[in-house]
């Protein structure tokens, strides 16, 4: 894949009066070019096409987008692992535990749970990749919690209970809005596919349980 050329087409639709309501969406962390999704994604595209059929993953892509000052491009590098996630392995979730440890905010750590969680579901019962997320799970960075706690978004009746509660219960009393939010979107997600599952967890862990997570938790809940 012509990585080079996927971040010059990415800089020349820089859009300055654009730039400036994206970055304040992101409460000013980071500095954006100005190029919304809907323009970058199409940019995107036929490189992706290309790099899908290489079975080497270019982290030398990824790690360029990383290094570059504006927004856009770590959106890049997420999308770019998502689409090349068939290609991704165990051995590829140290890498993006780094990413995920660097100019961290939830929109990137959300955009890698979807790759994460692709490689956990993608491999073989017994494997280490789970072995790794349930680790994250306990990790001193919370945004790595997150990740663990998110991996299993839309995974529906293929939902590993067992995991998923090691990993809800291993966050529960934490003080941070980004972890509860997460513990409530976890289990509002698979409420839509078993709806008893969660309600017991409610019950069995409402003493833990931030009010925040229990009204996210319950939002479909009768």
């Amino acid at each position: 894949m012509d990585g080079a050329g996927l971040i010059g087409e990415i800089s020349a639709a820089a859009n300055a009066e654009k730039s400036v309501p994206m970055a304040k969406y992101m409460r000013d962390q980071f500095p954006f070019l100005g190029v919304p999704a809907s323009v970058r994604q199409p940019i995107q595209r036929p490189y992706f096409a290309v790099a899908r059929e290489d079975p080497h993953v270019d982290w030398g892509f990824v790690a360029q987008c990383w290094a570059l000052p504006h927004r856009e491009f770590q959106y890049a590098a997420c999308d770019f692992l998502f689409a090349v996630r068939r290609n991704l392995s165990v051995d590829d979730l140290p890498r993006i535990k780094a990413l995920a440890s660097s100019k961290q905010w939830w929109d990137t750590i959300d955009s890698l749970t979807k790759t994460v969680g692709s490689i956990v579901a993608s491999e073989r019962e017994g494997g280490t990749a789970l072995e790794q997320v349930l680790g994250w799970a306990r990790d001193e960075d919370f945004w790595i919690r997150r990740l663990a706690i998110l991996h299993q978004l839309g995974r529906k009746h293929a939902t590993d209970t067992a995991s998923l509660e090691t990993i809800l219960v291993a966050n529960l009393g934490s003080d941070k809005f980004f972890i509860n939010k997460a513990i409530g979107w976890a289990l509002r997600d698979y409420s839509k596919t078993d709806p008893v599952w969660v309600q017991r967890f409610i019950t069995e862990h409402r003493g833990g349980l931030a009010a925040l997570s229990v009204r996210e938790a319950t939002k479909y809940l009768a």
